[in-house]
């Protein structure tokens, strides 16, 4: 078994397909004009014997009562991007490799589905009548290749899916082996090299449940020891109570097949209707409440930050996509929280998390953290990317205009607003201003600022306008964060 980038560590990102789509997908590769599609559930439909009894007309055929949930995966790696077409009409179109569809409720009985090529109705990969069984969930993937000098013939393989409560501190997994130029894998984990799935061969699948916690899986050829050479790695976080499906998909050796699709470990999330993925969310914190004490941060209950002052913005740190729990606390005082609460991460997103607002009873602004949704994609090589964040708590709503050509680039923004402007690189001074309707207000402070091209930047108005009049004595001042240098790597 062998890698063209061997031991390296890659995350991939699943492509949520819509949920009204998705009995149209499920249906269609839900079997094949073959026969068993890869299950072992392959069951005749009886033939009625016919009778001498005479009758006016035909009796139609009952459909069967209830419903199935079912899902899709396009695993293919040489299959174009298909539309899915049921009873003759289409109900998804422009599907790509790696896409997974969410569960949906759909009656049960047959129905006719054709699978075709993007765009063009004519160019038929798939069309048969598929049976969807009531009360049992489905997965039905797309595997295989097509063309006649195939490692493995494209057909539909059909998975019955077991998303019973594993246990609230266990997870259940399962790897579906659907590389056509792999050959039997082991797959293990990297803290202690047990096996957990062993000489899985393409088509097959199988489930195998563990505690829940973050994971390296190793895939490795198979041998009698579970000791082959990794040729990937992928990093997973399994939670407790759900249930996941494992993907090992594409080509290991890419350049010698017919489609440029790399093995990739395509991981969802089955239970609860969501989508996992391998791909992180990247998060910092910036402690801009002026009269709370320094703090430590708190993720899952794992210290991430310690002793964070006033002003600071942290770099960002990679979390797994999915909800997490996240407490803010006085510095070295775990039991003094001032903030408690779920944050959803999603994969391949970037996030601020502003602890804003005060401390204590009698305060303008109730403390309380400010999610905001970071766009760190490249603004151009002569442009820079600004945003304003207001968190000044006794500062009213505020322009920010630049001094030399008076532009106003920021207006009317009140206490937690944020919002994104372009400008061309250059050094400014920055004007706060009281907001007016022409934007021409006294102005309060003014910053020197320097924004480069191809970069993005934060700024954030925080303390006090009144220090003297306010708990604590944190005069008013500009932070302005570059953050595209901050972004892990």
């Amino acid at each position: 078994m062998s890698s063209d980038d061997p031991n390296t560590t890659r995350r991939r990102v699943l492509f949520g397909v819509g949920a009204g789509a998705t009995v149209g997908l499920a249906g269609c590769l839900g079997n094949s004009d073959d026969g068993d599609a890869g299950t072992d559930t392959d069951t005749d439909t009886p033939t009625e014997e016919p009778t001498n009894t005479p009758t006016d007309e035909e009796t139609p055929t009952e459909e069967p009562e209830g419903t199935a949930n079912v899902r899709v995966a396009h695993l293919s790696p040489n299959a174009p991007n298909v539309d899915v077409y049921v009873d003759g009409s289409v109900v998804l179109e422009d599907v790509p490799f790696g896409a997974v569809s969410e569960y949906l409720e759909v009656p049960a009985g047959e129905r006719e589905i054709e699978i075709t090529a993007a765009g063009d109705a004519d160019t038929s990969v798939f069309a048969g009548a598929v049976p969807v069984e009531a009360d049992t969930d489905y997965t039905v993937a797309a595997t295989g290749e097509l063309g006649d000098m195939a490692d493995q013939t494209f057909e539909p393989l059909v998975l019955e899916d077991d998303n019973s409560e594993p246990g609230s501190d266990t997870a259940r997994i399962r790897a579906v082996h659907a590389s056509p130029d792999a050959p039997t894998i082991d797959i293990t984990t990297a803290s202690n090299g047990d096996a957990l799935f062993d000489a899985v061969e393409y088509g097959e699948s199988g489930y195998v449940e563990v505690p829940a916690g973050e994971y390296t899986l190793e895939i490795r050829g198979d041998t009698d020891a579970s000791d082959g050479d990794v040729v990937a790695e992928f990093d997973v976080s399994l939670a407790g109570g759900q249930v996941y499906t494992a993907f090992a998909a594409g080509y290991l050796s890419p350049d010698d097949e017919p489609g440029d699709t790399p093995f990739d470990l395509l991981v969802s999330q089955d239970t609860n209707g969501g989508m996992m993925s391998t791909s992180p969310g990247n998060v910092r914190v910036s402690h801009m409440s002026p009269n709370a004490p320094n703090v430590d941060v708190y993720v899952d209950e794992s210290v991430v930050l310690e002793d964070v002052p006033f002003g600071t913005t942290s770099d960002y740190l990679e979390l797994p996509a999915g909800d997490h729990t996240v407490e803010i606390t006085a510095a070295g005082d775990p039991e003094t929280s001032v903030f408690s609460g779920t944050v959803p991460i999603e994969a391949d997103t970037d996030y601020t998390i502003v602890a804003a607002g005060e401390l204590g009873d009698m305060v303008d602004q109730t403390f309380e953290p400010l999610i905001l949704e970071d766009d760190n994609s490249s603004p151009g090589e002569d442009t820079a990317r600004v945003r304003a964040v207001h968190v000044s708590p006794d500062a009213p709503a505020v322009d920010i205009t630049a001094s030399s050509t008076g532009d106003t680039l920021f207006n009317g923004v009140g206490f937690s607003g944020s919002g994104y402007t372009e400008v061309p690189a250059n050094d400014y001074t920055l004007q706060i201003r009281g907001d007016t309707e022409s934007n021409d207000g006294e102005v309060v402070a003014d910053f020197d600022v320097s924004l480069n091209g191809g970069q993005v930047y934060t700024a954030f108005a925080a303390g006090y306008l009144s220090p003297d009049d306010e708990p604590q004595d944190v005069a008013f001042d500009l932070f302005v964060t570059q953050d595209t240098s901050e972004m892990s790597n």
